[in-house]
């Protein structure tokens, strides 16, 4: 029997990387969690075993979207001042810069956040940008912000994100995405509000393809106006989608082992990652909630070259990709691609 070939995941570490898809409220610390618990009577389990259960995916698990939701139903909880907030953001940041993440565009989902204790959208919106900005300085990381709205939320509310992020644009907030349940919630109402904000200035990323057919990638790219596509697997089931996001260069965000633990894919050895490679996609690799699925991008990585036998060199080429598929603009997409081809060591 042959052994497979495993890289040590410090090799990983020190390759400069960018993530396109990560949620602030999958970034969690455990320990952070702990202590907001302690000091604002939040009512979990006692110890870091017994909470890392309830926020984290486990081994045993059963990986299904129902789990993977599950978590984040504890999570919610924590939100419980404008300091967590501002302290969970600057952590994010932080545990990003320590993975050797040199751009990070990191979403968040302003009405989740405001709802555990009434916070105005717009206060929220602005406490997690002065500490993405703050953090990002402090830890020599350059941060983009997408401000994320779900398909399950009423469209008014939607319409009130989109504005107040329209209005921040020269704050860092460099996007909008659409997430939540595709299965069971269509994105129909949602067109003209992701219309007006292209037409604002912010660009547009799409959850689509992951739980819902290939046609839910075709419906975000020509009437949600889509630049990227969040996750997206299920693109390969249908070859004229595969051939319309090729024609437009459609980026997609792809996230291995969420979508494993999620129910996606029955393994990961299973992904469609090489097969969308094989295909000629513009492929990135990205954590989708790392405190979650208790992993960094590094992990993700290894995973790829591991378990899908994808080479060191696509996966060089997918770091690239991700700073031409960023929402930076033109100079900083420059800056960004120099500073990779500097530090790219492996």
């Amino acid at each position: 029997m042959v052994s497979k070939k495993t890289t040590p995941l410090n090799q990983f570490v020190v390759l400069p990387k960018v993530e396109l898809h990560r949620h602030l409220e999958g970034s969690l610390r455990l320990t952070t969690m702990l202590d907001i618990a302690q000091k604002h009577g939040v009512t979990v389990p006692v110890g870091m075993f017994n909470l890392s259960g309830l926020v984290q995916v486990q081994d045993q698990d059963p990986m299904t979207f129902s789990n993977f939701l599950e978590k984040f139903k504890t999570l919610r909880l924590f939100y419980k001042s404008p300091d967590v907030i501002h302290r969970v953001t600057r952590e994010a940041v932080e545990d990003a810069a320590n993975d050797n993440i040199r751009y990070l565009e990191l979403r968040f989902t302003p009405v989740a956040l405001s709802r555990a204790e009434g916070f105005p959208l717009h206060d929220v919106m602005d406490w997690v940008i002065t500490s993405a900005q703050d953090a990002a300085k402090k830890s020599r990381i350059k941060v983009g912000l997408i401000a994320s709205v779900n398909r399950h939320e009423s469209s008014e509310l939607a319409e009130q994100v989109a504005w107040l992020a329209a209005e921040r644009i020269q704050d860092g907030l460099v996007g909008m995405d659409l997430a939540g349940n595709e299965a069971e919630f269509k994105s129909d109402s949602f067109k003209g509000i992701f219309k007006e904000a292209k037409q604002a200035g912010l660009h547009v990323t799409i959850h689509a393809g992951e739980w819902g057919p290939a046609e839910n990638v075709r419906n975000a790219i020509e009437d949600l106006g889509a630049e990227r596509i969040g996750h997206g697997v299920r693109v390969m089931e249908d070859e004229k989608v595969v051939a319309l996001a090729k024609e437009r260069n459609i980026a997609f965000e792809v996230c291995v082992t969420s979508n494993y633990q999620s129910g996606v894919v029955k393994a990961l050895t299973e992904h469609p990652l090489p097969d969308m490679l094989a295909a000629g996609l513009n492929v990135t690799i990205n954590t989708d909630d790392p405190s979650v699925s208790r992993i960094t991008l590094s992990h993700e990585y290894q995973h790829v070259c591991e378990e899908l036998n994808v080479s060191i060199d696509k996966l060089q080429q997918s770091v690239e990709h991700a700073a031409q598929a960023s929402f930076l603009n033109d100079v900083e997409k420059a800056k960004l691609a120099a500073l990779l081809k500097k530090e790219m060591t492996f």
